[in-house]
């Protein structure tokens, strides 16, 4: 298997612009984990990661957090391929992605994204991993702690996570499949801690040429969709953490969107009316690197699975779902 990130990229230059930290060190994995967790949401920083999963194009994000007192702020912009932007101040999120020719606005609760992955509160994460400490390792000219975060059971992944020994930032995060082959790898390639409080950053730069749509997330359909099914046991440590129903392009129907989470490992369930039943689907399972999809139609319904678990934690999730009634059923 290739290397995720060039060597040259994690010549990472950190310039350290605030002073105070931490004396005493975390002795455990899981009080190093809650140290990375803080320092994520606590500090003000502004860098450039690249994600690399397997045999794809690596792709570079910026990041600028800041957080002085006034709650979190953050903007995260995709430097490679379509321009996207994501703001989020708390834990309301909106992203901005340009399509054709417009710009659709999205609102979104706010989710692990790196390098705030981890949770503050640990007590979920707790009950699905186990957490052991490895070598102190040099990450971009930085003493990194390595930690171990190993799955309990099948229904998730492992980790490799890289924690600066004096700040608690999290710099490098390596995820590991059934196998414990590396499968995805997020690593600063450069960063800044921030000593300012100007806002001036906090604002989207996508083509102000073109239209801004906001993206609809309710109507009634959905409402009555959403009351049409109901779900059954979840693989353990697996929650529901949030439901959105949207109206999207080319959909005659509203497309639901259950969202269920370890505290780590998130993953989508999409769920919609099948417009046309002789319409043929692929249906299955089907995996890229670390994302697997799971496809299934039941009672007029077409549900789509999707995340970066194992393929059997997907199709238990898929089998949780069950119709009360089909799309027929109810009027739209």
């Amino acid at each position: 298997m290739r290397s995720a990130v060039p060597a040259s990229v994690l010549a990472l230059c950190l310039v350290w612009t605030t002073a105070g930290h931490a004396e005493n060190q975390p002795e455990d994995g899981w009080s190093w984990l809650q140290k990375t967790a803080q320092a994520a949401r606590d500090l003000s920083y502004r860098g450039i990661f690249v994600y690399q999963g397997v045999n794809t194009n690596s792709k570079s994000v910026q990041i600028t957090h800041m957080n002085y007192g006034q709650g979190e702020y953050a903007r995260i912009v995709v430097l490679d391929g379509a321009p996207r932007e994501i703001l989020r101040q708390g834990n309301d999120v909106v992203v901005f992605n340009a399509r054709e020719e417009k710009v659709v606005i999205e609102k979104r609760k706010d989710k692990n994204m790196f390098p705030a992955l981890l949770p503050v509160d640990m007590t979920a994460l707790k009950q699905s991993y186990q957490s052991k400490l490895g070598a102190t390792e040099r990450i971009g000219g930085r003493d990194a702690q390595l930690v171990y975060l190993e799955a309990k059971d099948a229904y998730r992944y492992s980790y490799k996570l890289w924690v600066d020994r004096e700040y608690g930032l999290l710099l490098k995060s390596m995820l590991l499949n059934e196998r414990h082959e590396p499968v995805e790898q997020i690593a600063f390639s450069q960063l800044n801690l921030l000593d300012t409080q100007n806002m001036d950053w906090f604002q989207p730069k996508v083509d102000a040429r073109k239209p801004y749509v906001m993206e609809e997330v309710t109507d009634q359909a959905g409402l009555a969709q959403a009351e049409a099914w109901q779900l059954g046991a979840l693989p353990a440590g697996f929650h529901k953490i949030d439901h959105v129903v949207r109206k999207l392009p080319n959909k005659a129907s509203p497309v639901s969107q259950l969202i269920f989470s370890d505290g780590l490992a998130n993953v989508s369930m999409f769920i919609e009316a099948v417009s046309n039943p002789a319409s043929p689907i692929r249906l299955g399972h089907r995996g890229v690197g670390p994302t697997n999809m799971f496809v299934n139609v039941s009672n007029g319904y077409q549900t789509v699975v999707v995340g970066e678990v194992p393929a059997n934690t997907l199709m238990q999730i898929s089998n949780s779902i069950s119709f009360k009634s089909s799309p027929l059923s109810y009027k739209k």
